[in-house]
């Protein structure tokens, strides 16, 4: 693998892209994509991370560089500025593009979730709302999954608001490992003002408040599988917080919070799809 794609690969923050374009997939099969209709979910939305990832690490470069992040490509040299860019805008423009193929609608919807992101890149990364544009463009997702359903009727508003806050609890446990960097550099962003402590209290109350809300939204009692998912939602992140202070002690950087967020993640959209109750 040359030292430009790998650049890109560790530019495009693989592991959240990777997590989040997996959850899409899975949700498109549970609300009944055939597979082409799946396909084009899965590019779409790969499309969105990769711009929003590599934008986030271009912008982001003189920041990396002056706390010496040596894990960002960029910062440590592996990928020039010039070629991200390019990257960033082409998958920016495919994203819509290839969001059309599902209708206008559904590709609105996406567009607007990829703006949201990016405007979290910059400008509001730093400002006290900077959580809302991970509620808006995580809320957008499932939305743009069911609007691509031919003849699919209107995204349930339980639906969204559950990805809403999953996406603001993400916000908070992705910050977490970067808050000395951050003040290093004067990032101050909500979960800055907050602190660590506010920040673990934030997550840990959205990631709950949004699998309550994926156990309780749809039609029907709560099935023993989603009270598993809200107990799971309480534990994992607990979990996760703990490993990544002992990480944090030990030296390395705390991402076991952020990794737990996912995990919840996947564990919500695995209890949708077996119960079959998204639309």
């Amino acid at each position: 693998m040359s030292s430009s794609v790998l650049g890109l690969v560790r530019a495009s923050h693989p592991e959240p892209a990777a997590a989040v374009t997996v959850v899409a997939g899975l949700l498109a099969w549970g609300v009944g994509h055939r597979p082409v209709g799946i396909a084009v979910v899965v590019l779409t939305v790969l499309a969105s991370q990769l711009a929003v990832g590599w934008s986030n690490d271009l912008i982001d470069a003189d920041r990396d560089a002056a706390v010496g992040r040596t894990d960002k490509p960029v910062a440590s040299g592996l990928i020039g500025r010039r070629p991200l860019a390019r990257a960033a805008v082409a998958a920016a423009v495919a994203t819509p593009l290839a969001a059309l193929l599902t209708g206008g609608t559904a590709a609105l919807c996406v567009t607007l979730g990829l703006v949201s992101a990016l405007l979290y890149n910059w400008p509001l990364k730093s400002t006290p709302v900077s959580v809302l544009p991970y509620a808006f463009s995580f809320g957008t997702l499932p939305a743009f999954v069911v609007l691509a359903l031919p003849g699919a009727p209107a995204p349930p508003v339980w639906l969204v608001a559950a990805a809403a806050c999953l996406g603001a609890g993400a916000h908070f446990a992705n910050v977490l490992p970067d808050l000395a960097d951050d003040a290093r550099t004067g990032v101050r962003g909500l979960p800055h003002r907050l602190g660590a402590a506010g920040s673990r209290a934030a997550a840990g109350g959205l990631l709950l408040a949004a699998t309550v809300i994926l156990v309780v939204g749809p039609p029907g009692p709560p099935s023993w599988a989603g009270l598993a998912a809200v107990a799971a939602a309480i534990l994992v992140p607990a979990l996760g917080w703990y490993a990544g202070r002992a990480a944090a002690r030990a030296g390395g950087r705390p991402v076991a919070a952020f990794r737990a967020v996912m995990l919840v993640a996947l564990i919500d959209v695995v209890l949708l799809v077996a119960n079959g109750r998204v639309v």
